[in-house]
């Protein structure tokens, strides 16, 4: 497979990864699946770390790569794949544009794993209050105290978790799938887009 039509593979698998992301950020900002107020939100949910970082930023990269296929300028200096050349040396900048948007992603998602949700907890028998009880990062073993140390919202704990994770598994595919593509363009740019056949193939 030539180097525009491996780098067009690539940009179809990043763009469901990126909508997923997207649709994950936005799962988080109604904790357990209910509405709360902005303020009783994790922290980390506003970083948009899966809308900004491992969406839009990932967009940019995605259309670029579907696009190298076709995309030979008119050539220059007389070299018909020049303008294929410098496309893909192009895309290994939105390649780094793409890690960079992953890489944040990933970094929001692991430090909201290891931080917790917030949630209302029970401070004594009459007093409640949000909080981020698991911020020590000790709680991801004992399943038994997510229930009973969270009050509300119900099942929040399980549904910050899960997300999280997606986004942290997403943004690391997304990473090695733009990693890949800086590959693939340095090929490209210095053998041309057919590494031992014709440009056209």
């Amino acid at each position: 497979m030539c180097s525009g039509g491996f780098a067009k593979c690539l940009g179809i698998s990043l763009m469901p990864l990126a909508i997923v992301c997207v649709l994950c950020n936005i799962l988080l900002f109604f904790p357990g699946g209910k509405y709360v107020e902005s303020g009783h939100i994790t922290q980390q949910v506003w970083y948009f770390g899966g809308i900004l970082g491992s969406g839009v930023l990932m967009i940019f990269p995605a259309l670029v790569f579907l696009g190298l296929k076709n995309n030979d300028c008119c050539g220059c200096c007389g070299n018909e794949s020049c303008g294929q050349r410098f496309a893909m040396l192009s895309s290994i900048l939105f390649a780094a544009v793409g890690v960079v948007g992953a890489g944040y992603s990933v970094i929001v998602s692991s430090v909201a794993i290891n931080h917790g949700p917030q949630c209302l907890v029970r401070v004594n028998e009459t007093y409640k209050q949000w909080s981020y009880p698991f911020s020590n990062g000790d709680y991801l073993s004992n399943k038994t105290a997510w229930s009973k140390i969270c009050l509300e919202p119900a099942g929040v704990v399980s549904w910050h978790l899960s997300l999280f994770s997606v986004l942290l598994v997403m943004g690391l595919i997304q990473m090695a799938l733009c990693a890949v593509q800086v590959v693939n363009g340095l090929l490209g740019c210095l053998c041309g887009d057919c590494c031992g056949g014709s440009d056209g193939a």
